[in-house]
């Protein structure tokens, strides 16, 4: 049998990947076969074999996808000179744009997560992956002054994690979630937390005022 091109091997893979998220999108972790992602994609089990070995494998290859995906997005938002602007964009990708079935992937792999240790290894490293990306990108635009946030950064990520999570619940479970609704609401709220800086000056907190008149005070009896 003559070897498939580097091109048509990476089409076949992204085929079998894309049968794999419907299968285990519609019947879940453990109803869904080896046979039963055969039979979507329309391979033999050899074919199959080929590219992954396992349904974990296949849970690798899906999570490794989306983690590429998300890097290119957020390659995006790091360097976007409006950064709520453009986190409500990828916002609208994830929650509007985007097919349900990846949303119900990742709830059903989340819980999945609860009771299998391989899965959770792959799945709380993607997690772990976006958070940080997050959390780097916090701390940079706080280093550079462009936002003063509310609350330390580690609690912002985590506060984010579960408006997140939150959303892709909702929209995998409720068929007729409006995300479009809710969005410029939660925009607000993570703008909020973040308080973003404009023209280069901070908004300061009641005590850091405080502090400011006392230094002016000082100075003025020492006149």
């Amino acid at each position: 049998m003559p070897k498939l091109k580097p091109d048509t091997q990476r089409a076949r893979r992204e085929h079998i990947l894309d049968a794999a998220l419907r299968c285990f999108s519609n019947g879940g972790f453990h109803a869904t076969t080896m046979q039963t992602i055969c039979r979507e994609a329309d391979v033999s089990p050899g074919a199959l074999y080929v590219y992954f070995d396992s349904k974990e494998a296949l849970i690798a290859g899906l999570c490794e996808r989306d983690r590429a995906e998300f890097a290119e997005r957020f390659a995006a938002l790091a360097t976007a000179p409006d950064f709520l602007k453009a986190l409500a964009a990828i916002g609208e990708h994830y929650f509007i744009h985007e097919g349900r079935e990846r949303q119900r992937f990742a709830v059903e792999m989340g819980i999945e997560a609860t009771r299998n240790p391989r899965i959770a290894e792959i799945f709380l490293g993607v997690d772990k992956f976006c958070s940080d990306n997050f959390e780097a990108l916090f701390r940079r635009l706080e280093e550079e002054g462009r936002i003063a946030p509310r609350t330390d950064i580690q609690t912002l990520v985590n506060v984010f994690n579960i408006v997140g999570d939150g959303m892709f619940w909702r929209r995998a479970i409720y068929p007729d979630a409006d995300m479009g609704s809710l969005i410029p609401v939660v925009i607000d709220l993570i703008g909020s937390l973040l308080n973003p800086v404009k023209q280069g000056t901070v908004e300061r907190t009641p005590a850091e005022h405080k502090v400011s008149r006392a230094k002016v005070s000082a100075r003025g009896g020492r006149r």
